[in-house]
């Protein structure tokens, strides 16, 4: 492994402090009484209090320090008095320990008693404090100018993605988008349970990947010897429950769909479903303004958001375009009773990417998508859906070729989808046939046929109403971060560059020795204070240039060797 100089360092001080006899990863129980956040909320002059956590910064002087700690709750200042910690004539915890062998990210447990400073901060003055854990690696290291700008910031979004825990250290507001997070789901469970629903689990390796039009993630059980796909949705389950005789049950479900990855699509991602027996989707309409309505207050403790540069209302009620309106509102086309092939010339005709494989209703869903959807900023619910996309949608009670659907489109996205849900066997079945008619055209998103489900319907299933919602995308407007990255600790990412690890001979370790001070030096300096032979020098020097761990540069008519 390749140590940076700052990780050498620390290494050394870590074996400095083993011989001292000090554990650098102790195991015992640290008891902690007190957080920054209590210490601010309950100050009192010359309180004792016992805390921990990481230190941030520090300003050594002499035989004092002023420094931060940060835990889990925020910051505070700590002030570290040479005789105050060793009353004695053995100062070798102060000037050895924390002076020399201490860093900033190493967590430390303080022992003290509060003042206030002449500037009038609160400040805990330590009277003892004990090593937790060594930080073998630097934190990045922020610092303002005299302008309040902010320099070497850990602001790239595929470090911080990658690295969360570094971004939840040095960028602690970040930790308030997943407080809010969990409020949501707070606040969507209890809802629900106020309601009488019940919350339920179902199945993530599923035989049969059901419930929605999605390309899923396929693996292979060695046991039972068959293909498995990992849940794209948990719909499928959740009426068998209807089926067997719960009146309303909901779920909150980790999906996976082996497609595109953009802004606000992870191939991982949390869904709440919902289904309620005797309801129908005027109700759920009702139902789903009021519960976001609800979510927004809990969250945000407004029924406002903003997102970018809309501020965004959840206050009920909601309006209600039906697709075929929005259609032919923003294309002047209406898509009533048009063939499949009048779809694709139109989609065709107005720039929309079309290929053989789509059926009506994903042309259809294109033609939306494209030309009406971005329209729809404050909360709007789309309704009645031409059949072709809702295969598991009962047909309109009153219009031909339509479906009793809803989408909630909230800043031109769809956060909602609900259905007066399908419980005609017969309907159903032929349903997926036609599915099954589109997979056979090459529409790799086309729903399977599930024989089980088609069973559980035969045995009956009460008139129900269901609401699926991206619990990511909610997030996202109720926190404005326009990327589903931002709302998810760990977000899938490419690969990381992985950078080759070499075995450096003693002769290179000689060179990089010399180069240790991070300065550019004369080539033949470095060559000269290496003391290694033309041909070991060729080998080294090769060797580290090679792996990008030296970097030579002619300036003027002068060869410089420096670390990378």
């Amino acid at each position: 492994m390749q140590l940076s100089e700052q990780e050498i360092i620390r290494r050394e001080k870590l074996n400095k402090l083993t011989e001292m006899g000090i554990n650098a990863f102790p195991a015992e129980e640290y008891t902690i009484t007190d957080t920054t956040e209590s210490i601010k909320q309950d100050f009192s002059e010359n309180k004792q209090v016992k805390i921990a956590g990481r230190l941030m910064s520090r300003r050594i002087q002499g035989k004092a320090s002023f420094a931060e700690l940060q835990d889990s709750k925020g910051k505070i200042q700590v002030y570290f008095n040479r005789d105050e910690i060793c009353p004695g004539d053995d100062k070798e915890l102060y000037n050895e320990v924390y002076k020399h062998l201490l860093d900033i990210g190493d967590i430390i447990g303080i022992e003290g008693t509060l003042f206030t400073t002449q500037v009038g901060e609160m400040t805990v003055l330590v009277k003892n404090f004990t090593l937790l854990t060594k930080a073998l690696r630097p934190l990045p290291q922020a610092k303002t100018d005299e302008n309040g700008v902010v320099h070497d910031g850990f602001t790239d979004p595929e470090l911080r993605y990658r690295q969360r825990y570094v971004d939840l250290t040095v960028n602690p507001q970040i930790k308030e988008i997943f407080v809010k997070r969990t409020k949501m789901f707070n606040a969507m469970r209890t809802f629900f349970n106020d309601a009488g629903y019940f919350e339920v689990e179902t199945p993530i390796l599923q035989s049969i990947p059901g419930g929605a039009a999605a390309k899923p993630f396929i693996t292979h059980h060695n046991a039972l010897d068959i293909p498995l796909y990992l849940r794209i949705a948990n719909e499928l389950y959740l009426k068998r429950l209807i089926v067997g005789g719960f009146d309303g049950v909901y779920e909150f479900s980790k999906n996976f769909r082996n497609e595109g990855m953009d802004r606000t699509h992870n191939p991982e991602f949390t869904a709440m479903e919902i289904y309620v027996a005797y309801k129908d989707y005027n109700w759920m309409m009702d139902f789903t303004e009021k519960l976001l309505e609800f979510c927004a207050t809990q969250v945000n403790g407004s029924a406002e958001s903003t997102f970018g540069e809309h501020t965004i209302n959840w206050k009920a009620p909601y309006p209600r375009v039906s697709m075929t309106e929005a259609i032919q509102k923003y294309t002047g086309f209406d898509i009533t009773g048009k063939t499949e092939q009048e779809l694709f010339d139109f989609a065709k005709s107005i720039g929309i990417e079309v290929n053989e494989t789509m059926g009506k209703g994903k042309l259809i869903d294109e033609i939306f998508g494209e030309k009406c959807e971005g329209n729809f900023i404050q909360p709007t619910f789309i309704t009645d859906y031409p059949v072709e996309m809702s295969p598991l949608t009962k047909k309109h009670r009153s219009k031909e070729g339509l479906t009793e659907r809803f989408e909630l489109m909230v800043c031109g996205k769809e956060i909602a989808n609900a259905y007066s849900e399908l419980n005609d066997p017969i309907d159903q079945r032929e349903r997926f046939e036609s599915q099954m008619a589109l997979s056979e055209r090459g529409d790799d998103e086309a729903m399977f046929i599930d024989q089980d489900f088609l069973r559980a319907l035969e045995y009956g299933m009460p008139p129900t109403s269901g609401l699926g919602i991206g619990m990511d995308r909610l997030i996202m407007f109720l926190t404005n971060n326009a990327s589903i990255q931002e709302v998810l600790f760990f977000p899938q990412m490419r690969p990381e560059k992985v950078v080759p690890q070499i075995e450096l001979g003693e002769d290179e370790k000689v060179i990089l020795e010399i180069l240790k001070s991070g300065e550019q030096l004369p080539l033949n300096d470095v060559k000269q204070k290496s003391q290694l032979s033309g041909k070991k020098w060729d080998k080294a020097s090769k060797t580290l240039t090679k792996n990008n761990l030296v970097k030579v540069e002619k300036i003027d008519e002068n060869l410089l060797m420096k670390l990378v």
